[in-house]
């Protein structure tokens, strides 16, 4: 396996979110990784979240990464696309006000359109970045080979869940709301990359700089 950055090296990351839990199912577990590594800054876009959803957006982040920053534009729930000019807007101005190393994001191909449109759009927005798609769960069955695995900890991934169980009351009512769910996905994907447990990713470009050009 190839190490994408060197464990000492400080990172700033951009993650973004069409709904107030979209981060944290997807990429919790990262989340908690990075917050090992030093002089790394995390700030999170939620594109959507109002009255009880609003506090859950701007509460959840920082459980999983200690002093994160987080916006949330407050688009409606489900009709991300029909503002499709002020979302790209919005991510626009994030990233004149936050540079990135590394961007997490929704998958382009995600069966849900809110999720799908961010996906789309972060990659026109931060050229310079890493951009990483993470996957969310879902009763579409939408899951594909994913093709970038960060690996996680027993110990993490039941943190994750705890802190999803913490931040989102509002969601636990759900039929898909699940421990189990949530363990047997980064599970699989720990077996797929030898590692007690994993968060999984999908990227269409990834440079590697192996030193020896320019």
């Amino acid at each position: 396996m190839i190490e994408w950055a060197p464990r000492d090296e400080a990172l700033s990351v951009v993650v973004l979110g069409a709904h107030p839990d979209d981060i944290e199912i997807g990429c919790g577990g990262t989340l908690l990784q990075l917050a090992d590594r030093p002089g790394t800054t995390v700030h999170g876009l939620v594109l959507t979240g109002m009255g009880e959803r609003l506090d859950e957006a701007h509460s959840a982040l920082p459980r999983f990464f200690a002093g994160a920053t987080v916006d949330v534009a407050g688009f409606r729930d489900g009709r991300l696309p029909a503002s499709w000019d002020a979302v790209k807007q919005a991510m626009e101005d994030t990233a004149a006000r936050v540079s990135a190393d590394l961007v997490l994001a929704p998958r382009p191909d995600d069966a849900h359109q809110d999720h799908r449109l961010v996906g789309r759009l972060a990659p026109t927005v931060w050229r310079d970045a890493t951009v990483l798609h993470y996957e969310i769960p879902k009763w579409d069955g939408d899951l594909s080979a994913p093709s970038v695995f960060v690996g996680l900890s027993r110990e993490a991934a039941r943190q994750k869940v705890a802190l999803l169980n913490e931040s989102f009351p509002s969601q636990k009512v759900h039929d898909w709301w699940d421990d189990e769910m949530f363990l047997g996905l980064m599970r699989l994907r720990g077996m797929e990359c030898r590692r007690p447990y994993a968060e999984a990713f999908h990227t269409a470009k990834i440079a590697l700089d192996l030193g020896g050009g320019s």
